[in-house]
């Protein structure tokens, strides 16, 4: 009876293990297919959830959101919002601990190489083999991480062109800065410059960003979108003299005040205080829901990013920003529809009647967009919006995020005079050699 007892323990104790392993591995499936076990309204319509940021001042969310759901009235859509300032923090918690929302919104290249390094994404790769990449801008190579699977799709793609004061231009007698080179540049910010103490108008405003220097230099100077990783950063140096060289003329607002009263690009370029800015093409909806809320009365046009030479092809960065689907996603394959949609066509069409961006880009889509009350329509703007070569600003990289880092940090000892740009380069590569693994 004794010998008996422990055979029958063994093997209630083997069922227990089987058990336990098959549960396991049914819970690492979570959300792989549509079972109806994630949540739904009270009519039968799957909730599906995305996580975004600042719902209420980024219009494509809801614009996306309602048009999806009218062509798709058995889904609702339920926006997780989180602080922009911490969303990335907030999405690897949730991911870390098994959270089951159903689609993820990549708020930048960075995070969305960290989750999907770690397996925390669903694989896109066989979808995006069917997609026409022309039509996409390059986009699509961004999101391929060094696996060489995509585990997003973008919607929407940012890059860097430069906005001026048209009023400020006028007042001067200067031309508009049409295909204008970096010295030129910073003649014209010379020129433009006037007033003094409070009064004071600059002929430009430089951001804070390490990317205003950096991914302009890695995108004009290399052509590269490895580059900003490389270690090597001797193309940096032009951008870097062009901009502390600024600083010296006065004609900008100097990086260590700007960093030290939080300035923000929008106050500078709405308010009259600067005539140029570098930005991305974001800032263009943001200009026309201040204008239309009556918070600036700015007169403005884009132009290509100043270049290096002269009559050179257009270079610029961008990054773009995507949507993918939770590995343990509640409603996979109503998310992994909704992704889809998205990123294409009818997706595009909806964000640039916003006055976004799409990745997805066709002439008619093109025409959408400029044909948004608000958006300039002069030739030099429509130009600014199809340059010739796009680099990535930061690549899919499993190391980006402490590269990133590392360049931020030796970035602003350089703007604030502390290192020589010489010295703070070297820096850059050194730290880069001994800290990434």
């Amino acid at each position: 009876i004794i010998k008996g007892g422990k055979t029958m323990k063994k093997k209630v104790a083997l069922l227990f293990t089987f058990l336990l392993v098959v549960g396991s591995v049914l819970a690492g499936c979570g959300g792989s297919d549509s079972s109806g076990n994630g949540e739904k309204t009270k009519d039968g319509k799957v909730v599906l959830k995305v996580t975004v940021w600042n719902y209420d001042t980024t219009p494509e969310f809801k614009a996306l959101f309602e048009a999806y759901e009218k062509e798709n009235p058995n889904v609702k859509i339920e926006p997780i919002d989180i602080e922009a300032a911490q969303y990335d923090q907030k999405l690897t918690t949730m991911l870390a601990s098994g959270d089951n929302t159903d689609v993820l919104t990549m708020k930048n290249v960075i995070g969305y190489s960290n989750y999907a390094n770690r397996g925390q994404l669903k694989d896109m790769s066989e979808y995006v083999k069917s997609l026409d990449g022309d039509k996409y801008n390059g986009t699509l190579d961004f999101l391929k991480v060094e696996d060489g699977k995509t585990y997003a799709l973008p919607y929407r793609m940012d890059f860097w062109v430069l906005y001026y004061n048209k009023d400020l231009f006028d007042q001067a007698g200067i031309p508009y800065p049409e295909n204008i080179t970096w010295e030129e540049y910073r003649e014209l910010a010379k020129k433009l410059t006037s007033g003094s103490g409070n009064n004071i108008v600059y002929g430009a405003y430089n951001h804070t960003w390490r990317s205003v220097t950096q991914a302009i230099a890695a995108a004009q100077e290399t052509g590269d979108p490895e580059a900003i990783i490389s270690g090597n950063y001797d193309f940096m140096k032009h951008q870097y003299e062009t901009y502390l060289g600024m600083q010296e003329d006065k004609s900008v607002l100097d990086f260590g005040t700007a960093k030290s009263t939080n300035t923000t690009y929008a106050s500078q370029f709405e308010t009259g205080k600067a005539a140029m800015l570098p930005m991305g093409t974001w800032y263009i909806a943001a200009i026309i829901n201040s204008k239309n809320q009556g918070n600036t009365n700015v007169n403005w046009g884009i132009a290509p990013l100043p270049q290096i030479e002269k009559g050179s092809e257009i270079k610029s960065f961008g990054s773009p920003t995507a949507f993918a689907v939770n590995k343990n996603a509640a409603h996979s394959k109503e998310a992994e529809k909704f992704v889809k949609w998205a990123s294409g066509e009818e997706g595009a069409k909806v964000i640039a009647g916003v006055g976004v961006v799409p990745a997805y880009r066709t002439d008619e889509i093109n025409n959408t967009y400029f044909n948004l009350e608000g958006v300039p329509t002069d030739e030099l703007s429509k130009s600014a919006f199809n340059p010739d070569f796009i680099n990535i600003e930061m690549p899919a990289d499993k190391n980006s995020a402490t590269i990133d880092l590392i360049l931020t940090e030796e970035h602003e000892l350089i703007m604030l005079g502390e290192n020589s740009i010489d010295d703070g380069i070297k820096k850059m590569e050194k730290r880069v050699k001994e800290e990434v693994k």
